[in-house]
């Protein structure tokens, strides 16, 4: 058993309870406490009032909770927005130096860890190494649905991490990119919408297939299905897209290969039964990749609330799954 794994979770996981103002800042910190968190990720837009920047007041207010609570942030969620004017995409450039403040208050936090997106160019990644390396932060590019590890885009930040060879550049692999079944709310929230079982399941089967998604809408409408069904299917090809399980073993492999470089691991889940079990994910063949592997760092539980019906119960099972299969 890999000793070197430690398990977190991201304040995202309670978003539901923090934007209703039934937690605020301190009650999300003590919740991923007690569900068993050694560390916590923060999202700096979600939950940083003076974001971009860290008021004192807020590094203080964190340091109060981590002796309160036992535990502080370990990672730095930030957003590279490249939509943020009306008129036009942000330049690699202007990208870069919101990526630099990311880096300043991520260090200002006590982060060793920044989570960064794709919309962050391999070009502006390779600007940022000294900037990281200055900050002492590790900055991994999530990898995330519909991307994997083995996908073009995820070879070009890996071009870059050799040709810089900064240790402070990488990856952190989100688990969604790993689904080999539909997502499961939006699943309930179709039928719950009024489409039929036997439509999802038509649906759910030309992604298997991997018909055009133009091509199965307008089977789908043929075939007489509920309109509701049409977010499921813009699902079902982007965010939370599914591959067939026969691909898993080549993403699994591709996740290995990028092990080296990775920084920390993003534990999306969905939904959680009682049992624990995730309904899309296949968590055990995950797991056994990264507990055999020499990979150091945080399994950070994400929860995304689809159902808005709270994240506090699902973490909590969550971090006992995590626990379960790093203990077998």
């Amino acid at each position: 058993m890999n000793n070197n794994i430690k398990i977190g979770a991201t304040l995202f996981c309670y978003g539901t309870e923090y934007a209703q103002y039934e937690y605020d800042f301190e009650e999300c910190v003590k919740q991923a406490a007690l569900a068993g968190a050694t560390g916590y990720e923060i999202v700096g837009t979600q939950m940083i009032p003076s974001y971009p920047n860290v008021s004192d007041e807020f590094l203080g207010l964190v340091t109060k909770l981590k002796e309160k609570y036992g535990i502080g942030p370990v990672g730095y969620g930030a957003n590279n927005d490249r939509g943020m004017r009306h008129d036009r995409d942000l330049n690699d450039d202007e990208m870069l130096a919101d990526a630099i403040i990311d880096l300043k208050t991520a260090n200002l936090l006590g982060c060793k860890v920044m989570r960064a997106q794709y919309m962050l160019s391999p070009a502006a990644f390779e600007r940022l190494a000294p900037y990281a390396e200055l900050y002492d932060v590790k900055v991994g590019i999530e990898i995330h649905n519909p991307e994997t590890p083995t996908s073009p885009n995820m070879m070009k930040y890996l071009e870059v991490i050799k040709k810089t060879g900064s240790k402070h550049l990488g990856f952190i692999p989100d688990f969604g990119c790993f689904a080999i079944a539909p997502n499961k709310p939006h699943w309930m929230k179709a039928i719950k919408a009024g489409v039929s079982e036997e439509h999802l399941q038509m649906a759910a089967q030309m992604r298997y297939d991997e018909v055009d998604i133009e091509e199965a809408r307008a089977k789908l409408m043929e075939a007489g299905a509920h309109p509701a069904i049409n977010a499921t299917l813009q699902g079902m090809y982007g965010f939370v897209q599914f591959k067939s399980k026969d691909k898993l073993p080549e993403l699994l492999a591709g996740l290995e290969d990028l092990l080296p470089y990775c920084f920390e691991m993003h534990c999306k889940f969905h939904y959680l039964d009682e049992d624990c079990v995730e309904a899309s994910i296949p968590y055990p063949e995950i797991m056994d990749v990264i507990k055999n592997s020499a990979f150091s760092g945080y399994l950070i539980c994400e929860y995304e609330d689809e159902l808005f019906c709270g994240g506090t119960e699902f973490t909590k099972r969550q971090i006992k799954q995590l626990e379960t299969l790093l203990s077998k």
